[in-house]
């Protein structure tokens, strides 16, 4: 048993840390992206050249989205395992893509769609994100996570707005 453990042990750590380095490197991707949509949509409030002042913006605002989605995608299998309820659900990379695509389809469109107030835009965002939810993922602890995310990113982020450190 102490021998499989020690076979495992560093080819098991190259492959986390190479994981946890790619999921870094996909949410610094992805928080660029979606930053860029977002500046797109109220481009006359920005410089005319859009990615000196994107990149010229929040500089650490990436760094912790791939901090996040290395630490969520590392935790998320973690989780499954401890409660056991293994991911069986649509695992293929198509998959994954697709889920990509919707979910940054989704930040696009809470950019684009002009809403009443702000409630019907937390609704809707709240809806699709159930919808988006059911469509790829299906588990307990996926639900909890997204649930338990959203809630701690919109605090963090509200503290920091009430804080000044945006401006």
């Amino acid at each position: 048993m102490g021998d499989r453990q020690d076979v495992r042990g560093p080819s098991h750590r190259m492959t986390l840390q190479l994981r946890g380095f790619l999921l870094f490197l996909i949410g610094v991707f992805l928080a660029l992206v979606l930053n860029l949509l977002q500046v797109q949509r109220n481009v006359t409030l920005f410089p005319p050249d859009v990615l000196s002042s994107l990149l010229s913006s929040a500089w650490w605002v990436p760094l912790c989205c791939g901090t996040a989605a290395a630490a969520i995608g590392l935790l998320y299998p973690y989780i499954d395992r401890h409660l056991g309820e293994p991911h069986k659900f649509k695992r293929e990379w198509s998959s994954v893509m697709r889920c990509v695509a919707v979910f940054v389809g989704i930040n696009h469109a809470s950019a684009k769609v002009d809403f009443a107030n702000n409630m019907q835009l937390s609704l809707t965002l709240a809806a699709l994100s159930i919808g988006l939810w059911w469509t790829f993922d299906r588990s307990r602890s996926g639900l909890g996570l997204g649930i338990g995310i959203a809630f701690f990113a919109t605090l963090v982020s509200q503290l920091l707005v009430y804080h000044g450190v945006y401006q």
